[in-house]
């Protein structure tokens, strides 16, 4: 199973594999044919609260990623990452996100969860 991140604003790769969008709103300034974006599963982000809690530096990386991770055991979020599992148990996935730091972000917990 290979599963990466990438910024969305990178150009597409041969070895991407299947291009899965996981941000909640589509990239500023980025044409959709341009991203060869595969899928857009949104209800895998976080919710917009677990979102500005940690952008307002209120808790660590860690507090954050166990508030997502218990999020991502909801039924609908829990379907939507069986769906990539099932994306990368065919071939080469890549989580595609607009953050800056993708390490500490939404799509490094999912790496590891799909890992």
């Amino acid at each position: 199973m290979s599963v990466r991140v990438r910024r969305v604003y990178d150009p597409p790769e041969p070895g991407d594999g299947a291009r899965v969008l996981v941000d909640r709103l589509w990239p500023r300034g980025l044409a959709k044919d341009a991203a060869r974006v595969d899928e857009w599963p949104k209800g895998l982000t976080p919710s917009n609260e677990l979102r500005r809690w940690y952008h307002a530096g209120e808790g660590s990386y860690e507090e954050f990623a166990r508030r997502y991770e218990a999020e991502l055991a909801e039924p609908e979020a829990a379907g939507l990452l069986d769906r990539v599992r099932e994306l990368a148990d065919a071939g080469p996935v890549t989580l595609l996100t607009a953050v800056k730091e993708p390490e500490h972000s939404h799509a490094a917990v999912l790496v590891r969860l799909l890992s």
